[in-house]
């Protein structure tokens, strides 16, 4: 059986849609260690439910999906640096991103270049 989706699931869901252009936009013109992710509305840990249903049906980057999540695991006190890691020549150049600790499906393949604090968006 399915869940019902709640009124949290919803904010949660509104929170990610309005958020992922805005990251978009800060990381067309900023550095991406200044990066100021809105942070979630308190709502209960089980309304990621929302999160995830707008990042399977808006299209993102690994990054922009990778400081969302943090944003969101860092409001319910769990505190994940983002991993920016690289592989290849120049020829052959890629980059991939992903929380610390969460499976990646790219993670052994890419050499960590950097890695992203989280701010504590903890409510308490």
């Amino acid at each position: 059986m399915t869940r019902r989706i709640t009124r949290s699931d919803l904010r949660a869901a509104l929170w990610a849609y309005r958020t992922l252009p805005r990251l978009r936009q800060q990381l067309r013109t900023q550095r991406v260690d200044r990066i100021v992710v809105p942070p979630p509305p308190p709502l209960p840990e089980n309304a990621l439910r929302g999160v995830g249903a707008v990042l399977r049906r808006r299209r993102h980057t690994c990054l922009e999906r990778s400081l969302l999540l943090q944003a969101w695991h860092s409001a319910h006190g769990r505190l994940h640096n983002v991993v920016v890691g690289v592989r290849g020549s120049s020829a052959d150049f890629s980059a991939h991103a992903w929380l610390e600790g969460h499976a990646s499906c790219h993670e052994e393949s890419f050499d960590g270049l950097m890695s992203i604090a989280p701010s504590d968006y903890s409510h308490g």
